[in-house]
């Protein structure tokens, strides 16, 4: 017998949070449900969901506020689903994290599809091709770590959240090669993402600000194609 994938619901709407959970469930789906932010965070540790559908009009600490406290330690997959549908909140819910973002009034059928798609994703975040690569790529003053979702860079711990971390090291892994904005979308956010290519702009501008250009790699814009992690020497891996 399969064990069930968890799902936490965050909403301060009951009658929303029992539709989505009544449909889940009959997805088989395990939910929670609670109605604010911070019985949201003491939830985590004992749920231990496998995603959070997190609203983010909360009472108290809001969505963006728990959005962001969770990614400080953990890439649970999370789907921000709220009535804020303008282009600025959406692309403020994927900096801080989140892995989809749907705006309300929606179809919990297209609900339930995200989420099984959102979960496909987090098993296996790594593209087809990379798959047999190690999982640690390092280069003169930058090492970025899938394992353990870390990146370090000129000797110090660099923070970034996991959507972040994995395009710089979709890139990073395969050096010199040209990637549009589109395939960046299709591996890292998946084929079922629904978010435009501005998404990979915005990932990359953060990317940058963390990281500085080196003598020897940068992230470089290929000016109306994509980006590519350009080098002058062959990188080091360890395994």
């Amino acid at each position: 017998m399969s064990i069930k994938q968890k799902i936490l619901i965050v909403d301060d709407d009951e009658n929303i949070a029992n539709l989505i959970s009544l449909y889940l469930t009959k997805e088989m789906f395990d939910t929670k449900m609670v109605f604010d932010g911070e019985s949201a965070l003491k939830a985590l540790p004992d749920f231990k969901p496998d995603l959070i559908i997190l609203d983010l009009m909360l009472p108290g600490m809001d969505g963006y506020q728990v959005c962001r406290t969770i990614r400080q330690d953990s890439n649970v997959p999370i789907i921000i689903l709220s009535a804020k549908g303008e282009t600025f909140d959406k692309v403020l819910g994927l900096e801080l994290g989140a892995d989809d973002y749907m705006i309300k009034p929606f179809e919990t059928k297209e609900l339930v599809a995200r989420v099984k798609a959102v979960l496909r994703r987090a098993e296996s975040t790594i593209p087809e091709s990379t798959k047999t690569a190690a999982r640690i790529v390092s280069y003169p003053d930058l090492e970025v770590n899938l394992d353990n979702y870390s990146v370090r860079y000129r000797d110090r711990d660099i923070e970034m959240p996991p959507k972040e971390l994995e395009l710089l090291y979709f890139l990073a892994s395969q050096p010199n090669q040209v990637f549009t904005r589109e395939q960046l979308l299709d591996n890292i956010w998946g084929y079922e993402y629904a978010g435009d290519t501005r998404t990979v702009d915005v990932h990359i501008k953060r990317i940058r600000e963390k990281i500085n250009d080196h003598e020897a790699w940068a992230v470089e814009t290929v000016w109306g194609v994509g980006y590519k992690f350009v080098t002058k020497m062959k990188r080091g891996e360890t395994s």
